[in-house]
């Protein structure tokens, strides 16, 4: 039997559980996973509880995917650049090995014709934790022209920036306080890392206030990783001013299946799983 997890904190908004359960039986196998809330202070503890009850495995999101990074013993290409892991496979020597599936679920989660777009373009990523080292990963692999970070903490992305810079030459990053951020106009694409939006965590409100999101061009794309809920006020703000949008389920759904599949060597159904995860939040 599979035993597989969730560990950050706050989780109640977390859909995991449910595609994840939904992965296990679209492919008919037998297994649980887990939400356990985990203060970066209670991570150690939280290690040890994993290994010896026996898990294979587990997912991790804010505020640890940084953290988490200090207890690997290896990590994959696309984690080390980033410098954050969402993944992580318990060895059979209980030794941790890291993934950054979020990275692939930001880029599948996007129509191919607006992957092209990026390219050769301006991007601005609001947020300097985990998920915005995967998004800048993923944008530069996109090659997009320049990634600007729009943070309050610019110590972290300043971190971030440098090791982006010297994996991607042709790429110019930089990094800017949120405050000063104003003008859309010249990004292809904005894309929102921060939990502001999350249902549990300032659900209702914008990182970014409507003046600034009418100023981007109607040939530009707002992305949300926030999925839940699953039309958050930038996104609603975004629409109003037909604005094109990504919603963040989809990242989740994709990279929840690759997850799924380090685990298991398997490859679940990704509808079942968007499905499990719609009927959820309707409910």
């Amino acid at each position: 039997m599979y035993k597989f997890g969730l560990i950050g904190y706050p989780l109640s908004h977390s859909m995991s559980k449910v595609i994840q359960e939904a992965a296990f039986k679209s492919l008919g196998l037998d297994g649980s996973y887990e939400l356990m809330e985990t203060q970066q202070e209670d991570l150690v503890s939280r290690l040890k509880y994993l290994r010896t009850n026996k898990f294979q495995g587990f997912n991790v999101t804010i505020p640890l995917k940084v953290p988490i990074t200090l207890f690997l013993s290896g990590v994959d290409s696309v984690a080390n650049i980033a410098g954050s892991a969402n993944t992580i496979k318990i060895m059979p020597d209980s030794s941790l090995y890291g993934y950054n599936t979020d990275v692939y679920g930001f880029v599948e989660a996007i129509p191919e014709d607006i992957r092209e777009e990026i390219q050769g373009n301006e991007a601005a990523v609001l947020g300097s934790g985990g998920a915005a080292r995967a998004v800048g990963v993923a944008l530069s692999i996109l090659k997009a022209k320049t990634i600007d970070f729009y943070a309050r903490n610019t110590i972290n992305a300043s971190e971030m920036a440098d090791a982006l810079r010297a994996n991607f030459s042709g790429v110019q990053i930089n990094c800017l306080q949120i405050e000063n951020l104003k003008d859309l106009s010249k990004y292809k694409i904005l894309v929102n890392t921060t939990p502001i939006g999350m249902r549990s965590k300032a659900m209702g409100i914008s990182p970014i206030d409507e003046e600034t999101v009418k100023t981007m061009n109607k040939d530009g794309i707002i992305y949300d990783i926030v999925y839940n809920p699953l039309k958050t006020e930038l996104i609603r703000l975004a629409k109003k001013h037909n604005i094109r949008t990504i919603q963040g389920l989809d990242m989740l759904i994709y990279q929840g299946a690759k997850a799924f599949e380090i685990w298991t060597g398997k490859k679940p159904d990704t509808l079942k799983m968007k499905i499990a995860a719609l009927e959820e939040m309707v409910d």
